[in-house]
């Protein structure tokens, strides 16, 4: 599974830092699932520019799940 980081309820930046902390741990081909109350588009952006693959979807609860890969 990874890294599980549940920043709902976190006021940004708090969730952008802990994601970026997370995956800069992670080791090639590792995972963090990152859970939010929005949509993070400043977050995707700089993981695409960074290289990390991701998948950004709302769940049944209404929570977003981002999965973040490291290549």
């Amino acid at each position: 599974m990874g890294v599980l980081i549940d920043a709902r309820g976190l006021e940004p930046p708090q969730p952008f830092e802990l994601a970026l902390e997370a995956v800069a741990g992670l080791a090639p081909g590792g995972q963090a699932t990152l859970l939010l109350d929005r949509m993070p588009y400043p977050l995707l952006r700089r993981l695409d520019h960074d290289g990390y693959r991701h998948e950004a979807a709302y769940r049944d609860d209404g929570a977003v799940e981002v999965i973040i890969t490291r290549p």
